[in-house]
């Protein structure tokens, strides 16, 4: 089957990876669309997007488009391609009803459907502290996420998990689904979403990552969620790096220091403590938190702020 697929970043790059990879060969990726190239770091270098760089690494003969939007040119472009399926994982575009139209549209999204429709549905079952986390197959229509399910897959969470980690997990899970999916579409009988129980994420930003001493548990599930970026930071932009939940049950000053050792320093909470291991100030490189403290003169019985 001649597949077309859109995506952008490393979670697309998995599932991608596994599509052209495939064992039986049954699976022809006939087109890559993708992001554009977007400056990154200091110096606003162009980086291209995961999947397109896996691409050109492996010196893949598959056609790389990398549109501003999804008019009557990239629609025309579509359907010269002939797909049989349209595969959207991470793409970051909407997509209109005249792509809808060419080829049934397949999107793997990283949450158990209708929870968590959006942009940062990983995140936010880190942010919730779920139980069970996800992935879903559907078939898309021109709302946003709420197209009927295909197929799913889950798993129980035995240990935190922090962004990267996770991620990698469900986009794993994610591409044996979509393969699943793919080679059993014509057999497979769709669930409707029931829009009654859907939730929505949104796009993370920067002051998403703002944190404070009030409740442990938050502070620690935010910087499991927000370790690639943006971080977790305090109001004067000291980044709190290695974060560990020590407990979530006793009141303390907001950023009282409680400890300070080789592990780190142990930081309370209005509801619990937290144990961070390295600190960095703006522009500086991150130290361990005793070096920190130590320059700072900060003790036990001070206040991180």
């Amino acid at each position: 089957m001649r597949i077309v697929f859109m995506g952008t970043p490393g979670f697309a790059e998995v599932i991608l990876r596994a599509l052209v990879e495939n064992e039986d060969k049954s699976i022809e990726v006939v087109g890559l669309f993708t992001q554009r190239d977007k400056p990154f770091g200091r110096k606003k270098e162009l980086k291209a997007p995961e999947t397109k760089t896996y691409i050109l690494e492996n010196h893949l003969n598959i056609p790389i488009f990398q549109p501003q939007s999804l008019k009557e040119p990239e629609v025309q472009i579509l359907k010269d391609l002939k797909p049989d399926f349209i595969v959207v994982v991470a793409y970051g575009k909407i997509l209109p009803k005249e792509v809808l139209a060419i080829a049934p549209c397949i999107n793997a999204h990283a949450s158990l459907l209708p929870k968590y429709r959006g942009a940062s549905p990983i995140h936010e079952m880190i942010l919730n502290d779920d139980r069970i986390y996800g992935i879903s197959t559907m078939l898309m229509d021109l709302e946003l996420d709420s197209g009927d399910i295909l197929e799913s897959a889950s798993f129980l969470r035995e240990d935190y998990l922090d962004l990267d980690a996770l991620s990698l997990k469900l986009a794993c899970m994610g591409a044996d689904l979509l393969l699943s999916t793919l080679k059993n579409f014509h057999s497979i009988t769709r669930k409707p979403q029931d829009h009654a129980w859907a939730t929505f994420c949104k796009k993370i930003t920067k002051a998403d990552g703002l944190v404070g001493f009030k409740d442990a548990k938050s502070l620690f599930l935010k910087s499991l969620a927000f370790k690639s970026w943006p971080e977790i930071f305090l109001e004067n932009s000291l980044k709190l790096l290695d974060v560990e939940l020590v407990e979530n049950e006793k009141s303390h000053k907001e950023g009282e220091i409680l400890e300070i050792d080789e592990r780190g320093v142990l930081v309370g909470c209005l509801k619990g403590s937290v144990r961070i291991a390295r600190l960095q100030a703006v522009g500086k490189k991150p130290l361990k938190a005793k070096d920190y403290l130590n320059g700072k003169r900060l003790k036990v019985g001070g206040i991180l702020a």
